[in-house]
């Protein structure tokens, strides 16, 4: 069956059009729209995924059916000022927010949202921390966080994720870093939570020196490049 889905703000803008029509298979569902349009439309694809479709003018879920017929409508989110120059992925030198991460996520279609919110702690293996510095490679940082989150997508459509990591001097009980994931359902929000945080462990460039009473020392726990396709998963 062919449908016609209605485009408006950026990604209009991303694709130089207010619709397009397809060709799609009867009975596809409002998630698998999604993955079409992105193929369709590769330049607004980021877009596409933060956005949420329109079934004759009332919010759909991902597994709702696409109907002949159906008045469809992309609607992209709106987000200003600091939250749209660093989006969903960032490093950053100021207090991290979990509400602020919370609201980066949340959707229609969610009906949960998972965060994970880690903190500096005082004593680790017998040893007293006194505060962590930590450093990052900004550039290389951000863009494997959204790495992440296409794995995330490939695993849980439906999925959403965003990450940051505070750098810097961190005291005692300060944020290090937050994930927040959001899904239709909870199993789906946890699952793409831990693995966002393992993964993040694995392969983001961040690292931290522990100062101690008695001296200090720089640790990252980065494994290196692993390939999803060989079938391992992140260690628990």
């Amino acid at each position: 069956m062919e449908i016609e889905v209605l485009f408006f703000a950026g990604i209009a803008e991303a694709t130089g059009m207010r619709r397009t029509v397809l060709a799609v298979d009867e009975g596809i569902t409002v998630g698998k729209l999604i993955d079409q349009l992105c193929e369709r439309h590769p330049e607004a694809a980021p877009l596409i995924r933060r956005s949420v479709v329109s079934l004759n003018q009332e919010y759909a879920s991902a597994d709702q059916t696409v109907r002949p017929g159906d008045e469809i409508a992309l609607i992209p989110p709106v987000s200003g000022g600091e939250e749209a120059d660093e989006g969903l992925f960032f490093v950053t030198e100021k207090p991290l927010s979990a509400d602020r991460m919370i609201r980066l996520v949340s959707n229609p279609r969610a009906g949960a949202v998972l965060t994970f919110v880690g903190t500096v702690r005082e004593w680790t293996e017998g040893k007293r921390t006194l505060y962590l510095e930590y450093e990052a490679y900004q550039p290389m940082a951000e863009k494997k966080m959204k790495e992440i989150a296409d794995e995330i997508r490939r695993r849980w459509p439906d999925a959403r994720v965003a990450m940051a990591h505070r750098v810097g001097r961190l005291e005692i009980g300060e944020i290090s870093v937050i994930i927040a994931a959001a899904a239709p359902h909870r199993g789906e929000a946890f699952a793409a939570g831990r693995y966002a945080i393992e993964r993040l462990k694995e392969i983001v460039p961040i690292w931290k020196k522990e100062v101690w009473a008695d001296g200090s020392e720089w640790k990252g726990p980065q494994k290196g490049p692993w390939d999803p396709r060989a079938g391992q998963a992140p260690s628990p």
